[in-house]
């Protein structure tokens, strides 16, 4: 009997025990090709000989520091990398331990920038429905996924809502695109009119939507649209970068696409690739000159923050992608695979749409495509798929209740920048077998 508390307590997953490339190796020595990096993580694949020797190299030279006492070389390389190759003046890096955490970091950071500013009223964030930001509270409060918050809900804060940007499932018939976006963005200035704009903090969003979406990409002029309200009542615009971010959408940040420049974006997941558990919030010039013209310090901070070897693995991360040219590879690799998912899915009768950038791809599954009526929860569609597709040897990233936290199935693609076209065709095949194989078996039950 296994001792560790595992995500499903009725069932022991396989033991992971080795990985190369795309795939991976379980103790019995069976091989899975890792078509979502598993959570759209592991972007330069498995095993990376780079990123090992790097790592390996700071563990001999300075495993562990204390931020309160010591900075480390490689943190402050990590740092300005990041802030460099990032737009505008986004010019200050605060390395976490994860995405969760870089999302904390982040809230923490935008209420003393405003309370030092001397408006302690603000105390009010904006997000969008059926969003996700992370786990632990604050991050779990502002996202809107209600399967994820139900049993938390006493222990939240309390945090305005938008209706997300999901044309798919939200621009009426006949409706024009622009028109839609301007309804989106009207929407979000009566919020912040009817919850007071004196009482806002900030708005945060995912450029390009990840787990709870499928994938979803703005619609054109929503992102500025969004920086003009932000600028227009004096509130903080946070672009939660942490599943998008670092090229997964064949721009080192997401917003470069939008020509959109946030106050605070946040990092995670292709940060580290994998390799090391790391996060990070970039800030804006303007707010980390008022806290150190103010109080000279930032309330915060955790044990492993700047973590040397987190901070080597990213660093290493960063130099593969630049050396290599995979942002570029990115685009090319992402046109591949969505000419490959529609070639095998555009006219399946349960696949209503298949989205994304990059790498960062997402299939939505609908009971009929012309209503876009969803299988009933009921089902668990997703967990099917996730079944059948580890039998067939296939990594995907399923997720259910897509619509409104209950209602709801697609399939999240990213797999790692190195991926070859062969490679491609494989998981194309076996996710048509996988998801086949999962619709006979709901429809069974």
């Amino acid at each position: 009997m296994s001792h560790l508390i595992h995500r499903q307590l009725r069932h022991t997953p396989p033991v992971a025990d080795g990985g190369s490339g795309p795939y991976l190796r379980d103790s019995e020595g069976r091989l899975y090709l890792d078509a979502s990096g598993g959570a759209a993580v592991s972007s330069l694949g498995h095993g990376h000989p780079d990123v090992l020797a790097a790592m390996q190299a700071q563990i001999g030279k300075l495993a562990y520091a204390h931020t309160a006492f010591f900075t480390s070389e490689v943190a402050e390389d990590l740092a300005l990398r990041l802030a460099q190759d990032a737009p505008g003046d986004l010019d200050h890096v605060y390395l976490t331990s994860g995405g969760s955490e870089a999302i904390e970091t982040a809230l923490k950071l935008a209420r003393q920038y405003f309370v030092e500013r001397g408006e302690p009223r603000r105390s009010v964030f904006i997000a969008r429905r059926q969003s996700y930001h992370g786990n632990t509270l604050g991050a779990l409060a502002l996202g809107g996924n209600e399967w994820r918050r139900r049993h938390f809900e006493p222990l939240l804060m309390k945090v305005a809502r938008v209706a997300p940007c999901y044309e798919y499932r939200d621009r009426c018939p006949g409706q024009d695109v622009h028109e839609y976006t301007a309804g989106l963005l009207r929407e979000l200035e009566d919020v912040i009119l009817e919850t007071g704009p004196e009482r806002v903090i900030g708005f945060c969003a995912e450029p390009v939507v990840g787990a709870t979406g499928g994938a979803i990409p703005p619609t054109p002029g929503y992102l500025r649209g969004v920086r003009a309200l932000c600028d227009k009542y004096g509130i903080l615009f946070i672009a939660d970068e942490v599943m998008c971010g670092m090229g997964r959408t064949g721009t080192l940040y997401a917003v470069e696409q939008e020509g959109v420049l946030p106050d605070l974006l946040t990092l995670g997941k292709g940060l580290g690739a994998g390799y090391a558990p790391i996060g990070a919030v970039l800030a804006r010039t303007h707010i980390v000159e008022c806290l150190r013209a103010g109080s000279g310090a930032f309330q915060h901070g955790h044990t492993y923050t700047g973590h040397p070897i987190a901070a080597a693995a990213a660093l290493a991360v960063q130099k593969v992608i630049r050396r290599d040219c995979l942002l570029g590879a990115v685009t090319v690799r992402g046109g591949v695979l969505r000419r490959m998912l529609r070639d095998a899915f555009g006219g399946h009768p349960h696949v209503g749409d298949i989205r994304g950038r990059g790498l960062l791809l997402g299939i939505e599954l609908v009971q009929d495509r012309e209503s876009k009526h969803a299988f009933d929860p009921d089902l668990k569609l997703h967990m099917a798929i996730r079944e059948k597709a580890m039998d067939c040897g296939l990594i995907v990233y399923p997720m259910g209740g897509t619509i409104d936290g209950r209602r709801g199935d697609h399939i999240l693609l990213a797999p790692p920048f190195t991926v070859t076209e062969k490679d491609l065709g494989e998981i194309v095949a076996r996710l048509q077998d996988a998801l086949e194989r999962a619709l006979a078996s709901v429809r069974s039950a």
